[in-house]
């Protein structure tokens, strides 16, 4: 533990099943990828001061995805490594590091999520570069934001070539409106959400789908969900179908809701 790693420290606040809604999602689309691989690696990095997450992550992909999955989890608090030691298991370990990310392999999976909140929006394209260089050639950078006990979720997917879709994710029986969700953007949009840029457009197009679906609320929220994300599509990218919006998600490309003058560039340039 004597190299010092890229990165600050961060609150490392945690809950078991946070990351839930993230790691379903990250099983259903990437799992093709992990079992492709020769050596399936996922990468947590930032867990956090208790390696809930990772042990759940782990547990997903190995029933979900590919048993075969090695997972890392890699904080930049020594400490918290510590603790964590006791934990590891065949194909589950924890390291000292940061967005260096020290392994051994390139990994088929890095997820980020809650780290990036804390530092500041022109340092993003900085470390997602710098992430997404660490990747496999079929590999997947997922870094986003939650909130305390994971019910409102959003996410940026990036592959080695850069950002490629945003995630909007929630318990919809929490739900009041889709902007809901605005809390929870990754620090690369939360400060866009204002007038002129892509992502307040999609968020107020939601808004207006979600209250025109209003009808669909007496069959339940998931309903009025797909019919307000059927609806949406007609004016938006949206990437995935009605499976992945009865889990309260909609998966949008990143282009469409990238910000002006900012951010656009792909990660790797």
């Amino acid at each position: 533990m004597s190299s010092r790693p890229v990165g600050t420290a961060t609150r490392g606040t945690t809950n078991p099943n946070r990351l839930r809604r993230m790691d379903r999602w990250i099983a259903a689309v990437h799992g093709r990828a992990l079992r492709a691989s020769g050596r399936p690696l996922a990468v947590d990095l930032g867990y956090g001061a208790a390696p809930w997450t990772t042990l759940e992550l782990a547990r997903r992909l190995r029933a979900e995805a590919d048993p075969r999955c090695e997972v890392v989890g890699i904080e930049i608090d020594p400490e918290r490594v510590l603790a964590a030691r006791p934990y590891e298991e065949p194909g589950l370990t924890f390291r000292y590091g940061g967005f260096e990310v020290p392994v051994d392999v390139p990994p088929t999976l890095i997820r980020a999520a809650n780290v990036l909140r804390q530092y500041d929006e022109e340092e993003v394209a900085a470390v997602w570069a710098r992430l997404c260089g660490r990747l496999a050639p079929d590999g997947l950078l997922v870094e986003g934001t939650c909130d305390e006990i994971g019910r409102r979720h959003v996410w940026v997917a990036l592959g080695p070539e850069g950002p490629r879709t945003v995630t909007f994710a929630t318990r919809l029986g929490s739900l009041d409106r889709p902007s809901d969700l605005a809390e929870r953007l990754p620090k690369a949009l939360i400060h866009r959400n204002v007038p002129g840029e892509p992502v307040h457009s999609f968020l107020r197009d939601f808004d207006q789908a979600w209250a025109a679906a209003a009808p669909y609320a007496s069959l339940g929220a998931r309903q009025r969900w797909i019919a307000a994300v059927g609806a949406l599509a007609a004016d938006w990218p949206v990437g995935d179908d009605r499976r992945r919006w009865r889990q309260g998600e909609v998966t949008v490309a990143w282009e469409a809701l990238a910000p002006r003058g900012g951010q656009r560039e792909h990660a790797g340039e």
